[in-house]
Formats: C-alpha cells, structure tokens, sequence
C-alpha cells in the first residue's frame, strides 16, 4: 500500500478521534434539567442516608475514578453552604444494577433531587462550582403542581 495513503488514513483518523474527544469534553459536567418525573428512593440506592429535606445530590463513583474525590468534596461544601441540602455517595463498582437503573454511563455522575425525592438535574461527568449551583436552584424552583404521584 501506498505510504502517503498509509499517511493519509492514519491522519483522517486522529482527527476524527480529536473532534470526538473535544465534543464529549465540552459536554462534561453540564447540567441537564430533566423532564418528566422520576421518584428516587433511598432503597434503589441501597443507601440508608436520609435525603436532603431541601434537595439531594446523589453522587454516582467507582473505586478507580480519578475525579470522584474532587466532586465529592465539592457536592459536600455546596451542601453544608445550603439549609436542607445532603450528599450521598454511591459507589457503583459492584452495583452494575443501580448503573443501569439510572442509566450512569461515566463518573462521577450526580444526580439532584429535589425535596420530593424527584430527579430535578444530572450533571454527568465533574461538575463545575457554577453547573453545581445551577443545578441546585433547578432542584429548588421545582414545582410539583403539575404531577400525579
């Protein structure tokens, strides 16, 4: 084969490979408001925390994640800053189902709950100070007015 093909191939490749990566890396750690309304209990957690009585941040990690230290550090000084508002790790290393359930494809990923327990945000990837706390005023406005339970 010819090697300026060979070049040629190799170089498509990479950047393809970059634009992907510069994509899903834009998308890390955004808050997305979530539609519709999905109750959490403590039980499909197997946690027995209590929840936040103003919201919950539920954070997704496993043993190996490199960035689940700094996010938790981060859910808990919003939290401890914010009447009402708790932290709950969950640890999804040997828990493929808790993954599945609330379809966790990277971590940290946080869910945030608002005072019904209903999931108001999730941020997948390592948040940032300012997508935390958007994500918290989501959980706070929330009106429960419009849904049955």
């Amino acid at each position: 084969m010819d090697p300026w093909i060979v070049a040629g191939i190799f170089a498509g490749l990479v950047i393809v490979a970059t634009v992907i990566g510069l994509v899903a890396r834009s998308r890390a750690g955004r808050v997305q408001e979530v539609r519709g309304f999905r109750l959490v209990r403590a039980a499909e957690l197997a946690t027995k925390e209590p929840f936040g009585s103003a919201a919950t941040f539920v954070q997704f990690s496993t043993e190996m994640c490199s960035r689940c230290p700094a996010t938790k550090a981060l859910l808990i000084r919003v939290a401890q800053a914010n009447s009402g508002v708790r932290h709950i790790e969950v640890d999804i290393t040997h828990r493929p189902d808790i993954a599945s359930s609330f379809n966790i494809l990277q971590t940290p990923t946080t869910l945030v709950l608002d005072n019904s327990g209903a999931i108001a945000a999730r941020i997948g990837g390592a948040p940032r100070p300012e997508a935390v706390r958007t994500a918290l005023d989501i959980a706070l406005r929330r009106d429960h007015g419009n849904y049955v339970i």
